[in-house]
């Protein structure tokens, strides 16, 4: 599962960051390990683990913290153990696997991985081959069929599925295109799950993402006060000029 973006979607590249990923892994044990001792250890792993990026990582290597959501073992038959894992963006799956055969003392690494799901997007409901998006976009050209296409290009707001919500009124929509950061009065309704320093994002009334943004209140607070600053706008999505620009006459 590899979630591709065309054109002004690009921008919501960033929500994948903030939303967890699944895999499923095959990882090969270096010497015979009993199937107890096996379970107990994936078991330490699951929860909130230190990390170190492998050798060959894109990041630096310095120790960071890591969420394991779920670590599920599916099967195991002799030294081949197949396993599924739920995680937070970040995580190196071959470095649990690495990991895991230290704490064993046998060794291990990962032989084969599969990306199971990214998000809100999963392979049992929204994987498709390129070959299907070009016979989409064939059917969409050729016979008018635009269904088809739709049903694989989805709304670029299906990505925030995920993160918390907070609806601003259309009087502030152009104002935070224009990177103006969230006043509390623009807030029509919220995720009741917003805390402090949390990633939202912000949406217009019919549904449409404006931007990604930076809570600097919970929910508790926005909805007890009536006036400062809610949210600090990080990335806009929504082209400026989209909405009246309401704010320019105040």
């Amino acid at each position: 599962m590899l979630p591709v973006a065309f054109e002004d979607a690009t921008k919501v590249i960033q929500a994948f960051l903030l939303s967890g990923k699944e895999y499923v892994c095959l990882m090969q044990l270096h010497e015979d390990v009993a199937e107890q001792r096996i379970r107990d250890t994936f078991a330490e792993f699951a929860g909130e683990i230190f990390q170190r990026p492998p050798l060959r990582a894109s990041v630096k290597r310095s120790v960071r913290k890591r969420a394991i959501y779920s670590l599920d073992i599916l099967e195991i038959e002799g030294r081949r153990v197949l396993f599924k894992i739920a995680c937070q963006a970040g995580t190196y799956v071959r470095k649990i696997c690495s990991d895991i055969g230290e704490v064993l003392g046998c060794g291990a690494h990962m032989s084969e991985l599969r990306r199971t799901r990214a998000g809100p997007f999963h392979e049992n409901r929204n994987l498709c081959s390129m070959y299907d998006l070009l016979n989409a976009y064939d059917s969409c050209k050729t016979k008018n069929r635009e269904e088809e296409f739709r049903a694989i290009v989805r709304p670029m707001e299906e990505a925030f599925e995920f993160i918390p919500r907070v609806y601003v009124r259309d009087s502030a929509v152009d104002a935070i295109c224009h990177g103006a950061d969230l006043a509390i009065p623009g807030v029509v309704k919220l995720d009741q799950r917003i805390t402090m320093n949390a990633s939202i994002v912000l949406m217009s009334l019919k549904g449409e993402v404006v931007a990604l943004a930076k809570a600097l209140m919970p929910t508790e607070q926005v909805l007890e006060q009536d006036h400062g600053i809610a949210a600090k706008t990080v990335r806009v999505i929504m082209q400026p000029g989209t909405y009246p620009s309401l704010w320019k006459e105040q």
